[in-house]
């Protein structure tokens, strides 16, 4: 894991595969910050994608969409104007991943204000630091 996100507290996992329903599987909060994607093969893990949502104004308060990360996962567009639900199973077909690991992050809430495209950017110069490429379903940053 990136060590930018070892400090947020609130957090967690799921897994996903193209037989399930993402809107069942996604277990992230309505909370604005940072998803990070794996595709997995057995004991191997890829990171895939790096995303976020929330907005940090002027005044420092967070404007974000409802539904937050859970909304952002299940309903953001990729690959088509179309949501997740729909595209990340296509896709996962399109190139044989068996199942993908989504780990979220709040990096903005009571406890810790971190603007959550700025920890997503973090996230992918270290990838590009280390790749020289951005994460392939990372279109660009």
């Amino acid at each position: 894991m990136y060590k930018e996100l070892e400090k947020f507290k609130v957090s967690n996992s799921f897994t996903f595969t193209v037989e399930d329903s993402l809107e069942q599987a996604c277990n992230a909060s309505e909370g604005a910050g940072v998803f990070v994607v794996y595709a997995v093969e057995g004991d191997a893990k890829e990171l895939i994608m790096v995303g976020s949502t929330g907005t940090v104004q002027n005044d420092g308060t967070l404007k974000s969409k409802n539904g937050g990360l859970y909304d952002k996962i299940v309903n953001g567009h990729q690959f088509a104007k179309t949501g997740r639900k729909y595209s990340w199973p296509a896709q996962m077909k399109l190139e044989t991943i068996a199942a993908l690991e989504v780990v979220w992050f709040e990096t903005f809430n009571a406890d810790v204000k971190a603007i959550p495209t700025a920890v997503e950017g973090q996230v992918l110069q270290n990838f590009l630091d280390e790749n020289a490429k951005l994460p392939r379903w990372n279109v660009a940053f």
